[in-house]
């Protein structure tokens, strides 16, 4: 197992990852396209134990799909996204991959909410993908 090292674009939160991911998938839904202010978000899933950070992040409570709420970490200095903790997936922190200091060996292995995804965008080889969640 790789162990991995992330944080925000000032410093102030860095991470580290313990465990391997248990999915790895890019999400195309609108509300990580706001967040991200891209066209999709690059996500890691991992177990919360697998997780350790150091310095504070602000929460945004958003609303998921599924009418539960989703935690959506950031670095209160600069704004970056952190992860987003999952009410109706406890135990599982989803780590936004662009915070990583390096993204090597990392393959996405699923699209979700691709109904949402830009039409000029063509999908990721290898890569299951569903019109909403898997």
């Amino acid at each position: 197992m790789q162990e991995r090292k992330g944080g925000c674009l000032c410093g102030a939160v860095r991470y580290v990852l313990k465990g391997e991911p248990r999915g790895i998938a890019i999400c195309h839904c609108t509300h990580c396209q706001k967040q991200s202010g891209s066209v999709l978000s690059f996500n890691l899933v991992i177990e919360d134990t697998d997780y350790e950070q150091s310095g504070e992040t602000r929460i945004y409570v958003d609303d998921g799909d599924s009418g539960q709420p989703v935690y959506r970490h950031f670095c209160g200095n600069c704004g970056s996204p952190i992860l987003a903790k999952i009410a109706r997936a406890p135990g599982k922190v989803v780590v936004k991959a662009g915070t990583l200091d390096n993204m090597e060996g990392l393959q996405p292995k699923a699209e979700i909410y691709t109904d949402h995804a830009v039409a000029w965008l063509a999908p990721v080889a290898g890569t299951a993908r569903s019109p909403r969640n898997m």
